[in-house]
């Protein structure tokens, strides 16, 4: 049974599929062990678009703007994990930047985590090619077992 699971989240509630599976794997298999669950979310994109007309300026993040998204992101976090807290799991929330799947990877390393659970959101074809899939660059990079979960749309 994974004493330690991550769980990186995008902020969005068809990445939050990951969290109900492993609610069901800390009360149906190992409701006596004490579970670690760390939720992560990745700020990857650290600057915003000023567009006027025609001309469009990427402008990076503010210290105060960086700041913010940050609490933000760590209230939402703590809000998604309510449920896992609520039978009786531990819950430590993180916000990384950089790069999302590098982020997910050094995290599961440093809290040496059993397992990495995490949602897909299923892309394929050009979306896929355009966007990428952290999901992918997690599977194969990572030495920890993975459990992916698709997520419902």
């Amino acid at each position: 049974m994974p004493e330690r699971i991550l769980v990186p989240l995008d902020g969005s509630l068809s990445g939050e599929a990951a969290i109900k599976i492993v609610e069901n794997i800390i009360t149906k298999f190992a409701p006596e062990i004490k579970v670690e669950v760390t939720l992560l979310q990745v700020l990857s994109s650290l600057a915003h678009y000023v567009v006027a007309g025609d001309a469009g300026v990427q402008i990076p993040y503010s210290d105060n703007e960086l700041n913010r998204l940050k609490t933000e992101a760590a209230d939402y976090l703590k809000k998604a994990g309510e449920r896992l807290t609520g039978i009786g799991a531990s819950l430590d929330v993180r916000v990384a930047t950089g790069n999302a799947a590098d982020e997910i990877l050094k995290a599961s390393e440093e809290i040496h985590a059993d397992l990495i659970a995490m949602a897909t959101h299923g892309r394929s074809g050009i979306s896929r090619l355009a966007l990428g899939s952290v999901t992918e660059k997690v599977l194969r990079g990572s030495t920890r077992p993975v459990m992916v979960v698709r997520s419902t749309k």
